[in-house]
């Protein structure tokens, strides 16, 4: 995942230079799929971050929604970025309700 935030912003450079082109990558949060339900403990990381966000998780549709915004010419200067769209999880602490889970 780092190595393609690089690459966006190091390609995006250049290639938004020449091309005149925004290039971004967006972090979802958890997102329950197929691909995913396989990969074992993902539901408990699921319900983790589900419950450190804020926000919770967002759904797979949330995201596809976001990601049109950035076609928007409201969105025209933003470029080079890694675009959190996760709830609010990326920079959650431990919040309320996961201490009280590990008192009790």
């Amino acid at each position: 995942k780092a190595m393609l935030e690089s690459i966006a912003r190091s390609f995006g450079y250049h290639y938004g230079v020449e091309k005149k082109v925004r290039i971004n990558t967006v972090s979802q949060s958890p997102t329950k799929t197929t691909a995913g339900s396989g990969i074992k403990g993902f539901s408990s990381f699921y319900d983790y971050a589900n419950a450190i966000a804020p926000l919770g998780n967002a759904t797979a549709e949330d995201c596809a929604n976001y990601c049109i915004t950035l076609f928007s010419d409201l969105t025209r200067m933003v470029t080079m970025q890694n675009l959190f769209h996760d709830g609010g999880y990326s920079t959650t602490g431990v919040s309320n309700e996961i201490m009280n889970k590990m008192i009790d």
